[in-house]
């Protein structure tokens, strides 16, 4: 049967059958693959091409941006759930649209205005704050780029800016708008109001012990212990291993003089810099050092902007020239060198000389940062060591003395409460430990546990606490408070839905407060977030702003106390005030504007995704 059909491929009627195949599948979408879009592109649209380093790019930089503010890189099946593939492709798509539209109509940037852009970018400064080529090359290749890119991603922005700028330049809110946002922003009441707490009110009577009994009964889970199992913990890691070697005072003197010269404090000066960008400022530095005039009465003179460079040592100056001619410069006078942009005067104004530490100064540090290189070097060999008087049944005791570790006998709960004054316990430890505690035999031996790559732990467990319901005798005290303070916080409520009701009833505030024996204060003008402190909160400030003069009510603050208030003054906005929340409502309005505008150019263009490239790369992108 594969014989003939070999044959028949070789024929030409066999041929045609075979090209009327291909037509035939691809009616049914197939060239889609096939045809047009080829294996380095993820994305198309309308006749412009994003391709799979373009996306792979974004890609890693948004998983990157996730891990900063997690701590993490996602898995490639969680950020397909944060749906981080799909705002890449939409946001490269309204990009590659707003390009085209950019080229359609001539927009651009010259080559001086670019290699502008690029001087003035922070990112590429080096240590004197002006544009370093090499920082340039470092952060280029850094982010995965070439200049070609750079420069053409660039070109893009600036092509997307003159768009935004055009379309929305005479975009405004309507007035009534804006004037709402600086009222609503702006306008302050003052109030008057007191405070009713637990304290303006009498204690409650105190509970019968039936009442007691009955309340046990009924919150138990609140007082039932949880099982706590009573063990012998060991740590070893380096540091634990460390406190137990002895170093020679030999050791520690030959590692003083191996290291002597990394222990001195260098030399630091404090450098300040004139970039004399101008002839005229240039003649005048150039005057002045050869009449040996002074840096400040120059700088005095001239009107020069002075840059401050800091107080650095030679290690810390990325520029060698400057380092060189800077920690070469007599302070009485300046020196004129050579800059990326032009010509500059440097002048060194404090010099804080290096120092030569002793041996008595570094004979602890050196003794500890010996101790810990050996505990390395042996903390293998002692985990086997440990490993194999462990089989052999040999208490942990003994194992700790013979290795200088230390045992402690905690009492641990399944959350790890009760490991937190084990020092050696590396973070995270503590969790690790408990679930291995709470999942080991009585009577049996467990096995250690490992604590990342550097610590292990082994314990022995000797008894076991188990959960159970407490009599009254031994939570009488925390029953009796738990009863009070609800007692306590439902006769407070009370007496505040009375106190509301009379206000709202038209009885005057001031002969309310006075019959509470509370006296009525007089806020300062509140905003929306209240005066800043625990009594007139936030949320004091949200009742209150939700009515006008004659307004009253109650709200809980900070320290749970109720704060009764009447509205007495409500102070509009000044003209003019508010403007940052007016800038920013008219800016987001822009934005949005802008946003729909992109989304309607990416639809109209068209955005086809080639799904089998797409999954290619999201199976293999990570974050870096």
């Amino acid at each position: 049967m594969l014989d003939s059909l070999r044959n028949l491929g070789r024929t030409f009627i066999g041929k045609v059958l075979v090209a009327l195949l291909i037509l035939g599948t691809a009616s049914f979408g197939i060239s889609n693959v096939i045809f047009d879009l080829g294996g380095n592109t993820v994305a198309r649209v309308g006749d412009a091409d994003i391709s799979a380093r373009e996306f792979q790019r974004s890609y890693n930089a948004q998983l990157n941006q996730y891990a900063q503010q997690t701590g993490r890189v996602p898995t490639p099946a969680e950020a397909e759930s944060l749906g981080i593939p799909s705002v890449v492709l939409m946001r490269l798509g309204a990009d590659t649209a707003l390009a085209r539209l950019g080229q359609t109509y001539g927009l651009g940037v010259s080559d001086s205005r670019l290699g502008q852009m690029v001087r003035q970018d922070p990112s590429f400064a080096g240590a004197v704050g002006q544009f370093d080529r090499a920082s340039f090359v470092r952060v280029l290749q850094q982010s995965g780029f070439t200049e070609a890119e750079y420069f053409e991603l660039q070109a893009q922005a600036a092509r997307r800016q003159q768009l935004s700028a055009a379309f929305l330049a005479d975009y405004s809110l309507p007035e009534t708008a804006m004037q709402l946002v600086g009222r609503y922003a702006g306008d302050t009441r003052t109030i008057d109001y007191f405070v009713l707490g637990d304290e303006s009110l009498l204690p409650p009577a105190e509970p019968t012990e039936e009442e007691l009994a009955a309340y046990l009964t009924e919150n138990q889970s609140r007082f039932r212990t949880v099982e706590t199992r009573t063990a012998q913990i060991m740590i070893l890691s380096p540091q634990s291993l460390a406190d137990g070697i002895d170093i020679t005072e030999e050791a520690i003197a030959a590692e003083f003089e191996r290291t002597r010269d990394q222990r001195a404090a260098s030399e630091r000066r404090t450098i300040q810099q004139v970039v004399l960008n101008t002839d005229a400022l240039r003649s005048a530095f150039e005057e002045g050092l050869a009449a040996g005039r002074s840096f400040d009465d120059l700088v005095d003179e001239t009107g020069a902007s002075v840059i401050e460079l800091g107080t650095l040592a030679r290690s810390e100056v990325a520029d060698p020239n400057l380092a060189r001619e800077a920690f070469a410069l007599d302070p009485s006078t300046f020196a004129i060198i050579p800059g990326i942009g032009g010509r500059r005067a440097i002048n060194v104004t404090a010099i804080e000389s290096g120092s030569t530490a002793t041996l008595d100064e570094t004979r602890d540090p050196i003794r500890q940062s010996l101790a810990l290189a050996e505990a390395r070097r042996q903390q293998t060999q002692v985990l086997d060591q440990i490993e194999e008087f462990r089989a052999a049944l040999r208490p942990l005791p003994e194992i700790a003395e013979r290795f200088g570790l230390t045992v402690e006998t905690v009492d641990v709960s399944a959350t790890g409460a009760g490991l937190e004054g084990i020092e050696e316990l590396p973070a995270g430890g503590s969790q690790l430990v408990a679930t291995a505690l709470f999942a080991a035999v009585e009577g049996r031996l467990a096995p250690g546990v490992a604590l990342g790559s550097n610590a292990h732990a082994w314990f022995d467990l000797e008894a076991i606490e188990p959960a159970r319901d407490q009599t009254l005798d031994e939570v009488r005290d925390a029953v009796v408070a738990a009863i009070t303070a609800e007692r306590t916080a439902a006769a407070l409520a009370e007496q505040v839905d009375t106190v509301v009701a009379r206000l709202d009833g038209g009885e005057d505030f001031a002969n309310v407060a006075i019959s509470l024996n509370q006296f009525p204060e007089l806020s300062p003008p509140l905003g929306r977030n209240g005066d800043g402190s625990a009594v007139l909160t936030t949320e004091v400030a949200e009742a209150v702003f939700s009515g006008g003069i004659g307004h009253s009510g109650a709200a809980r603050n900070a320290n749970g106390d109720y704060v009764i208030f009447k509205v007495v003054d409500v102070v509009p906005a000044p003209e003019g005030s508010a403007e940052r929340v007016r800038d920013f409502l008219q800016t987001s309005a822009r934005n949005a504007l802008y946003a729909e505008f992109v989304s309607g150019l990416r639809d109209t263009a068209g955005l086809r995704i080639n799904q089998q490239a797409l999954t290619n790369l999201l199976a293999t992108a990570t974050g870096n």
